[in-house]
């Protein structure tokens, strides 16, 4: 039961991913988004991360894609805007899929090549006490330059936002 409800969740995040990049309108494109977000979440749930799946909701589905929104509705665009719109972006998409084929094929090379049959899980990988001892003790020092680098978007987004001088 678990592994068809994994699958289906799965379904659900790769067709509103692509939904999300072929979409013509740009709110459907967002409310999409937003059904990703849900779905990656349900499948850290599913994975047995938890606290990822909790963050996942509150950092990405929650504040993420109001800013997204409100961006949006400032922008105000127009059907007058979208034939100004550059024609090279199949060639990107062309080119990133090619690029993401490529490392998912030696991603799934590599898995084929490391799997151990018969291997142990450990159950409590996901959970919070565990991610906050890797956090700050292995990975301290990424995670205060990451900080770093978020209050540099942040004070950059108030002196954007800050219409005189």
């Amino acid at each position: 039961m678990e592994q068809i409800l994994f699958f289906l969740v799965a379904f659900i995040a790769c067709f509103s991913a692509v939904y999300f990049v072929f979409a013509k309108n740009p709110l459907y494109s967002i409310l999409s988004l937003i059904v990703t977000f849900f779905s990656i979440a349900g499948l850290y749930v599913l994975l047995n991360a938890q606290f990822l799946g909790i963050v996942q909701i509150i950092v990405y589905a929650g504040a993420i894609m109001v800013l997204f929104l409100y961006i949006l509705m400032m922008l105000n665009l127009n059907e007058a805007d979208e034939s100004k719109k550059p024609t090279y972006g199949k060639f990107i998409a062309i080119f990133s899929a090619g690029l993401l084929f490529i490392g998912m094929l030696g991603a799934y090379r590599g898995m084929a090549m490391n799997s151990v049959a018969g291997a142990t899980v450990n159950q409590s990988a996901g959970l919070t006490k565990d991610l906050g001892r890797l956090l700050f003790n292995e990975y301290v020092l990424p995670f205060e330059l990451a900080s770093i680098l978020i209050l540099a978007g942040i004070v950059g987004a108030v002196l954007i936002g800050k219409r005189d001088l």
